[in-house]
């Protein structure tokens, strides 16, 4: 449903909920009730099911749950202050269903897959072997995707093939001549610098390192 932010399709998505309305209350409510046991990934498995069997009702909730005051005042136009009204109620009884939601919207709009949220990163050091080690949970919301443990240079080679695989994507759509829109294009060059300097800082790094007698500390 690529036209789902199409100035005329809220009223259309929303008729489709407010006929399913306390059917889909319902769903909330067991989905809100994942959320607080921690089952994040039946979560969004759940979510997942949702929008492939009810993909209106599933648009009408994650845009509500996002609170975009955009959404709430095509609708309130369109169909009046009631429906507008219940929409927003849903934001603020289920506060804790707005990332998954968004997460899975995501995925169905823009073909991502558990799209990545963050890591939580802990540091180490093997006396043994007189290697740091960095042990590292990605994670999409709250499920996590995998669990890793590497030493630095082990971790760079991972780094070095997602840069591959970018540059790869990248040759391809010039090599088909597909434009790159401005948003993506603007964050990559953003993306790009931080990894730059990240990478003069590791340069710094290393020429320390290499100054440090082996066994030394």
């Amino acid at each position: 449903m690529d036209d789902v932010d199409r100035q005329d399709m809220p009223g259309a998505l929303v008729e489709a909920y407010l006929q399913r309305e306390r059917g889909t209350l319902a769903l909330l409510d067991e989905l809100e009730k994942l959320s607080i046991e921690g089952e994040y990934d039946r979560l969004r498995d759940r979510i997942r099911t949702f929008a492939r069997n009810n993909q209106e009702v599933f648009y009408t909730v994650a845009l509500a749950l996002t609170g975009s005051k955009h959404f709430f005042g095509d609708v309130e136009s369109q169909l009046g202050g009631e429906p507008a009204d219940k929409l927003r109620d849903l934001a603020e009884t289920y506060p804790s269903l707005s990332e998954p939601f968004s997460l899975v919207r995501m995925e169905i709009s823009n073909e991502r897959h558990n799209p990545l949220t963050g890591l939580d990163v802990t540091t180490t050091y093997h006396s043994e072997e007189e290697v740091p080690l960095v042990a590292y949970t990605a994670y999409s919301g709250g499920v996590d995707l995998f669990e890793y443990r590497g030493s630095p240079q082990e971790v760079l080679q991972s780094a070095s093939y997602l840069v591959q695989a970018t540059n790869d994507s990248l040759e391809a759509a010039l090599r088909e001549d597909h434009s790159v829109n401005t948003d993506e294009l603007g964050e990559l060059i953003d993306r790009r610098e931080k990894l730059e300097s990240e990478l003069n800082h590791l340069h710094d790094l290393i020429d320390e390192l290499r100054r440090k007698p082996v066994g030394d500390g």
